[in-house]
């Protein structure tokens, strides 16, 4: 049943004059004739869950438990997806990147926005019943990889909970919005983030974090729903080889790592996305992420495998414990995260009937495990990989090539550190038993820093980017470069073969959802489509103007069928490989058949003017602004000052920021729009040398075109012949 505003209001209502409320426990059954009270708005619990089979509401993150983003819906379907239409468009109010998987329940949408803003809506006209900042402060950004995004909320007996970027996590009343409770989950000191959803499993709010690259430690945690207390924590790596640990699975993690590691980095392995839950196994699945210093040799002196870095673990729920673990890569060097999208199905392997879990991560590597026992069944290369020649099905392990290993020397390794496949979800049909697959075709350079020491709260890769940058030709220019690396994939995970797949003309991925109509809808860079689930032809598209990146979801209201999907590029690779040509407003759109609404115009993005001022550019001042850029700036503003537009291209900033540069980057009068001050790294003399280099990038070569002959082009958009098996 659809329930609007006034609905919304009514549920306040009967509160507020003593009508008979809702605890948070379910309805209770008739007593004595007496109608029972009216579930309370969004009350999900297990048996709602498990009696959600139509597939009428999208109630968990992944649809269900088991995260397979397949919908058994199918009024829209091959023959008639050519007529849909637009049924209602919501700006967010957000120029940043969307990354969130909406909750509909109820006739109700639940979904998150740049700056873990959440917005409930109404799911079929899109108007807005009510908004929640969490008012994350702006200077957060700083420590925010890949943009200020969150992936969506979990909703659970009438409340709706949220992680931040600043490491909160929050309950609100699913009918107002008004916050409950809310704890701190991570060490303010320390530059950690959340951008991925919480799950519900077993009653619990389950939570990982991020931020490694810049110096954390990993860990996932229970909280109790009712008040926001922690009922256990799972960490990924130890704190020392010596302990004491804080439970018994760091002693085995520790005799992975060397005694001289840099424990004082955190070392990394943070749960920043996926997880699954098998009720029936009673299984937590996590994946766990990539190490805080990527060169092994300079993060754990003497090697070792260093666990659980780049794993997949199965825990009790109920307790944290540890059933089995798989690392899908051992010694993890290439930030190769075992944090991607994970799908539990059944599949007839080798004659035999399984229960897997299915993965794709970064490491170019499609993984199927027995979910129960952890036992590898097949790895097999679903894109270009150069790292590894295979993995060895009787070991699990992977054959590493010399020539991927860095600590000695710069390597071109494939995947990119962006992956083969980043944190857009992919789904699985059991129609067509194919896993949809948003793939990635990149290649990336990694460059040994031998001065590497470890500096709390920066970049702690322990790559020399500033050398690549001054030396390498071209390696200035691969922001905005032509590469198109993205495509559609469509995998069979018994043959571990493609089926077929589509390239895209542009850099932007998106997530994946499949339906019983036989169809799978993907974003892009200015649309949305569908394609036929069994050959990948394209039925349908619908140029929205602004990227999609997010995964949609499908619903039915009032007998009617909506997909639905946010719209607004960012993230790492919106952040740096488009140069977006509109303002980027973020939106939630939804189609159904025979839809009417008109597609909202997007706004166009001014032309950039260099208005930089004349100034001394001595050459050992500019190289000097060039080391310090790329390792400070490149991160947002894009390799040699070019950025997409997600943060400003700073070849073409305004008369007033080139006049108040000292007061932006030492004094922080931006913080509040993202962009925090540097004074803890930078002095006069550097900013004033990083002024240098941005100026000498606008007056000299703010409009160059993409050098095709660079050395960037010949070897990470095209990958190098050298690497191929």
């Amino acid at each position: 049943m659809m329930i609007g505003r006034f609905r919304v209001w009514s549920l306040l209502g009967a509160l507020l004059l003593g009508l008979p409320a809702w605890a948070d426990e379910a309805p209770e059954a008739d007593v004595a004739g007496v109608p029972a009270p009216a579930p309370r708005l969004g009350w999900i619990d297990e048996a709602r869950v498990a009696a959600s089979g139509d597939g009428s509401e999208w109630l968990l993150h992944g649809a269900t438990w088991n995260e397979q983003r397949f919908s058994p819906l199918d009024q829209i379907h091959r023959r008639n997806v050519g007529e849909l239409g637009l049924a209602w468009s919501q700006a967010t109010g957000t120029s940043r990147g969307l990354e969130a998987t909406p909750i509909v329940v109820d006739g109700v949408m639940f979904a998150t926005t740049s700056w873990s803003r959440v917005l409930a809506l109404d799911a079929a006209t899109g108007e807005v019943l009510w908004r929640y900042d969490p008012k994350v402060p702006g200077w957060k950004a700083r420590h925010a990889c890949c943009d200020v995004v969150n992936r969506g909320v979990a909703v659970w007996k009438g409340r709706v909970f949220v992680g931040t970027i600043d490491g909160r996590l929050i309950a609100l009343d699913a009918a107002t919005g008004e916050p409950i409770w809310e704890v701190l989950t991570v060490d303010p000191e320390r530059p950690y983030t959340i951008t991925g959803a919480p799950r519900v499993v077993k009653g619990r709010i389950v939570i990982g974090n991020g931020g490694a690259d810049l110096g954390v430690r990993g860990y996932v945690s229970a909280y109790e729903p009712e008040d926001g207390a922690l009922v256990w924590r799972f960490y990924t790596v130890p704190a020392s080889v010596e302990g004491p640990h804080e439970h018994p699975e760091l002693e085995l993690a520790a005799r992975t790592w060397s005694p001289d590691s840099v424990f004082e980095s955190g070392l990394g392995g943070t749960v920043w996305d996926s997880l699954a839950y098998d009720p029936e196994l009673d299984l937590l699945y996590v994946g766990v992420g990539n190490s805080s210093i990527y060169d092994p040799q300079k993060r754990s002196p003497g090697g070792g495998d260093n666990l659980f870095l780049a794993s997949i673990l199965a825990l009790r729920p109920d307790t944290g414990r540890l059933v089995w673990h798989y690392q899908t890569t051992p010694g993890e060097a290439w930030d190769y995260t075992a944090t991607q999208h994970m799908i539990l199905a059944e599949l007839e392997l080798g004659g035999k009937h399984r229960k897997v879990l299915m993965q794709a991560p970064k490491n170019g590597f499609f993984y199927v495990l027995d979910r129960a026992t952890g036992e590898l069944l097949k790895a097999d290369k679903y894109v270009f990989v150069s790292w590894a020649s295979h993995v060895d099905l009787a070991t699990g392990r992977p054959a590493v090539r010399s020539e991927a290993r860095w600590s000695q020397q710069m390597a071109l390794v494939a995947p990119a550190v962006v992956g083969g496949h980043s944190w857009h979800p992919m789904s699985f049909s059991p129609r067509t038993g194919l896993v949809y697959v948003p793939a990635i075709e990149l290649t990336y350079a990694f460059r040994p820093d031998p001065s590497y020491r470890y500096r709390r709260g920066r970049w702690n890769t322990a790559e020399d980017t500033p050398g690549l940058a001054a030396e390498v030709e071209g390696y200035e220019d691969m922001n905005l470069s032509p590469c198109s690396p993205t495509r559609l994939l469509a995998w069979d995970p018994v043959t571990g073969q493609e089926r077929w797949s589509v390239p895209f003309s542009e850099a932007v991925s998106a997530g994946v959802l499949s339906t019983a109509g036989d169809l799978v809808f993907y974003g892009g860079a200015d649309r949305f489509q569908a394609f036929d689930a069994r050959t990948g032809v394209r039925l349908w598209a619908d140029d929205v103007g602004t990227g999609i990146m997010a995964p949609a979801v499908t619903y039915r209201v009032a007998g009617e069928q909506y997909v639905a999907v946010l719209a607004g590029v960012g993230g790492s690779l919106g952040g740096h490989f488009v140069r977006l040509a509109d303002r980027n407003e973020g939106r939630i759109l939804a189609w159904k058949l025979g839809g009417k609404a008109a597609v909202p115009e997007p706004a166009p993005r001014p032309a950039g003017v260099v208005q930089a001022p004349r100034l001394e550019l001595e050459t050992h001042t500019v190289a000097r602004g060039r080391e310090l850029y790329h390792e400070y700036c490149h991160f947002c503003h894009g390799m040699g000052a070019k950025a997409s537009g997600l943060y400003p291209d700073l070849r073409f900033s305004s008369r007033q920021t080139h006049d108040q540069w000292n007061d932006i980057v030492l004094g922080g009068i931006r913080s509040a729009q993202g962009m925090a001050s540097f004074a803890d790294v930078v002095d006069a003399a550097d900013a004033a040398a990083l002024h240098a280099y941005v100026v000498s990038r606008a007056l000299h070569e703010p409009n160059l075109p993409q050098r095709l002959a660079s050395w960037f082009a010949r070897n990470a958009c095209i990958p190098a012949r050298w690497l191929a098996d």
